[in-house]
This record gives C-alpha cells, structure tokens and sequence, in this order.
C-alpha cells in the first residue's frame, strides 16, 4: 500500500492499520485447520493449496508490516507511544510466521499424526486458534480506546477479554501436556526422527496461543502507561 494511501488510513484511525493487520494475521492461522484435515486425508496435494494459501497470507502480512513501520508518523499524537505500536505489531506478525513454520514443516517431511492422537491434537489446535481469534477480537477494539481516550467502560472491556486470553492460553498448556503425553506413550512404536518432529510441532502450535497471549500483555501494559 502507498505511503500516501497509509497516511490517510492514519489520519482517519492511527490504529486502522493494526486492525487490518491482525485481521491477516489471524485468517493465515485459521488455515491450519483445513490445512491439518487434509494431511489427516493423506490429501497432500489439497494440503499443499492449504499451505500456499497460509504462506500467501503470511507475506501479505509482512507487507502490511512493512508497509506500517514506513509509514507510522513520528509525530502523531496518539495516548500511546510510536514504539508501543510498532513491538504490538510485531508480536501479531509472528502468529503468521509461526503458523507458516507450522504447515511448511509438515508439508516438506508429510508429516503425519498418528491416528490415536488425531483427536487431541485436533482439540488442541482448534484452542490454540481461539487465542488467535481473541488476540483479533480485543485488537479490533483499540479504535474504540482511542475514540474514549484510553479511559473508563472500554478499557475494563478490554481488560476482562485479555483475562479471557489468558484464561486461553492456560487452557491450551493444559492441553499440551496431555499431547505430549500421547505422543510419548507411542514413542516405542514411531522412527525416533519422526518422533523429534512431532514434539516440534506440538510445541509450535501451543506458541501460537503464547504470542496471542503476548499481544494481549502488550496492549496490556499500554492501557496501564
């Protein structure tokens, strides 16, 4: 997008574009769903259009960051800081970047889950992306806080949905130990390389619910400042 066009998005809503980032952000990681029931299909070639998808979305993503960071204006007068806006966005835009390290790791080795750990695994993502989703839905909310100032009813609003993150996200390492614990149970029967890569994936799937969680501190630790 244009500097020019970025502007004028700023001088309508300083904080339109971190919407319209997480917006991306979150549509890439809710493409490991699909993405996910297709390698389940031992459809490869459809988890190949998943995957593409997913990686189209996340560059799409890293140009509305870019795009962002050049055209951010230094002297925009907003109740929080230049820096704050810039360290939230980053954190959204490892959701992308992870959810693509995700699906491009099990594409390239066609990984697969064994089918006594399909349903919990399934489970466990499908928590992971409610973070995601959350992480989007208290983001869409910062117009609101700049039109009240960062005071009063939104602000407990936003703060009750990140404690609903956090809940979330504790969920979801719940969750992950029970994964593990699956995974560890059939170690015996499964090559030990294959083995080293699944416990890869569990733990990156539970780290697109940590960064949701960290995108919520952060605009957190904003609304205190």
């Amino acid at each position: 997008m244009p500097t020019n066009t970025f502007l004028g998005v700023f001088a309508k809503s300083p904080l339109k574009p971190l919407e319209d980032h997480i917006k991306v952000v979150n549509k890439c990681s809710q493409g490991l769903l699909p993405f996910f029931n297709s390698v389940f299909a031992g459809d490869w070639e459809k988890a190949a259009l998943f995957q593409k998808e997913i990686s189209n979305l996340e560059k799409q993503a890293d140009t509305l960051k870019r795009d962002l960071r050049i055209s951010l204006p230094r002297g925009i007068f907003m109740p929080i800081q230049r820096q704050d806006v810039l360290e939230l966005l980053t954190q959204q835009d490892k959701i992308a970047n992870k959810a693509k390290d995700i699906s491009g790791r099990v594409l390239g080795r066609h990984m697969d889950i064994p089918v006594v750990m399909r349903e919990s695994f399934m489970a466990y993502l499908e928590r992971c992306l409610d973070a995601t989703k959350q992480a989007k839905r208290v983001i869409n909310e910062l117009d609101d806080l700049l039109e009240t100032g960062f005071r009063g009813r939104e602000v407990r609003l936003v703060e009750d949905m990140i404690v609903d993150l956090d809940k979330i996200e504790d969920d979801t390492d719940v969750m992950q130990v029970a994964v593990r614990r699956e995974l560890l149970d059939l170690e015996s029967q499964l090559n030990p390389v294959d083995v080293m890569f699944l416990y890869s994936i569990i733990e990156w799937v539970g780290e697109l619910a940590d960064i949701s969680e960290r995108v919520g501190s952060r605009l957190e630790l904003m609304l205190a400042n």
